[in-house]
């Protein structure tokens, strides 16, 4: 009679080691933590008197030597702290990716190309009598050969126009995108963590672009009172600051960006958990922090609007369930012609990949 075994688990029997069980879990914390090594190694002390998952043979102190001389972290002399290194904070975004990526289901990855054919980049195994208008360079030698020889035999070579094959070949988009985080102090209102997922997305696809479509650009902005942009090795120690929220100064910047950007495809997606609060006017601010203030709501469509003019369609990911917050994406998203996603935590990464993959199956003409 057949039956089942069981036994305790043990994890280093699962084809990882002490050292990479830990590493992974300060990774995750360094999101948290913004990128700050001291802290996430003290939680990690915290966590490790609870659950005991250190034992005599393999201290923290051990793991933490380990850490320096793999090169995750580097020591101050002078202070005694610690600070990550490039190679950690490439992990982060590499793990930030998969993490994502492992949510999506296989059919939505996308292959970041179109489904027509045509003049492009790509060579398929597709083959097409010649048209008028085809290109020398996209004749196939060998099959117009094996064309001709099959119509007229063998014994005396012609080669005429209806005898002449197509290597079809299809076209791979190329994108700006500028990624918008709003960072201001509501996304990080009451006991709810929106900015570490908004910094996890951002990760991932800076990842995503920077691996897999070389030829896209992507460009991080960053809006509270103001807004400005930040490098992908920024992202890790991207922190929200006691800001409102000026909408307007980051799809400004945004727009700027793009204007300089020669792809012909030029998309915004934006991530904010609030209404916009804040308009910048010479050197001072006007705030208004109670409802929606028409005289920065229309600041924001008439940007939208301008968006549209220039094709450059805005996706907006609101992460708040407030109706008539909801109601203000939806007017913003109609004047551009855009989308809105009305995202929760847990799902606002598959949400951005998703609509960015699809994109990328879109040709302009």
């Amino acid at each position: 009679m057949h039956g089942f075994r069981f036994q305790k688990f043990n994890p280093s029997q699962q084809g990882h080691s002490r050292f990479e069980q830990m590493l992974d879990l300060f990774m995750q914390l360094l999101q948290y933590t913004s990128g700050d090594a001291f802290e996430a190694l003290q939680w990690m002390q915290q966590l490790d008197e609870k659950h005991h998952f250190t034992n005599d043979a393999y201290g923290m102190g051990d793991f933490i030597e380990d850490l320096k001389d793999k090169g995750y972290i580097k020591e101050d002399a002078n202070d005694q702290t610690f600070s990550i290194t490039p190679k950690s904070e490439q992990i982060i975004r590499q793990k930030s990716l998969e993490e994502i990526f492992g949510k999506l289901k296989k059919g939505n990855k996308g292959e970041h190309r179109t489904g027509k054919t045509g003049q492009g980049d790509e060579v398929t195994p597709d083959i097409r009598p010649f048209q008028f208008g085809d290109m020398l360079e996209q004749i196939d030698f060998t099959e117009s050969i094996r064309s001709a020889q099959i119509n007229h035999g063998i014994e005396s070579f012609h080669l005429h126009e209806s005898d002449l094959q197509i290597r079809e070949t299809d076209y791979k988009t190329q994108t700006s995108t500028v990624l918008m985080i709003d960072i201001s102090h509501s996304m990080i209102l009451y006991g709810e963590d929106r900015i570490t997922p908004a910094k996890k997305v951002a990760m991932a696809l800076s990842e995503l672009i920077t691996t897999r479509y070389p030829k896209d650009t992507l460009d991080i902005v960053v809006f509270g009172d103001d807004a400005k942009t930040v490098e992908m090795k920024d992202l890790p120690y991207l922190t929200v600051g006691p800001y409102h929220t000026n909408t307007v100064a980051g799809l400004q910047l945004a727009m700027e960006i793009l204007r300089k950007r020669k792809n012909a495809n030029k998309q915004i997606f934006m991530i904010t958990d609030g209404k916009p609060t804040c308009l910048k006017m010479g050197d001072s601010y006007y705030k208004n922090s109670f409802g929606l203030d028409r005289k920065i709501v229309n600041r924001c469509l008439n940007l939208a609007a301008a968006c549209r003019r220039l094709k450059i369609p805005i996706t907006t990911f609101m992460i708040a369930s407030d109706p008539y917050l909801q109601n203000f994406v939806r007017e913003f998203s109609e004047m551009n012609k855009g989308k809105a996603y009305f995202a929760g935590l847990d799902n606002l990464g598959a949400f951005i990949f998703q609509d960015f993959e699809k994109s990328r199956t879109k040709k302009l003409y």
